[in-house]
């Protein structure tokens, strides 16, 4: 196994793990800015009110991208157990 192709597996996996964890991370990112402008323009200064719609949030985004988050995960899994034997040399 050569340095290129841990590199090249490397790089698959962490593209994979950006494109993964992406829908979550950025629904909550949202959310959590409309929150914070809510907060400014009402004066409303209470910590705990971001918490609740960020995880309602994240949890919908799993429930709606969670079928491409698999895939996305499987297709990684399915590529480095294919390709297993390259890796032995």
């Amino acid at each position: 196994m050569t340095q290129d192709s841990v590199i090249t597996i490397m790089q698959t996996a962490l593209k994979t793990i950006i494109f993964t964890a992406a829908p979550p991370l950025l629904c909550s990112l949202v959310v959590g800015i409309a929150v914070s402008i809510f907060q400014t323009i009402t004066s409303i200064s209470e910590q705990t009110l971001s918490f609740v719609p960020k995880v309602l949030s994240v949890f919908l985004s799993i429930i709606i991208f969670g079928a491409y988050m698999m895939t996305n995960l499987e297709e990684l899994f399915v590529s480095l157990c294919s390709d297993f034997s390259k890796y032995i040399q």
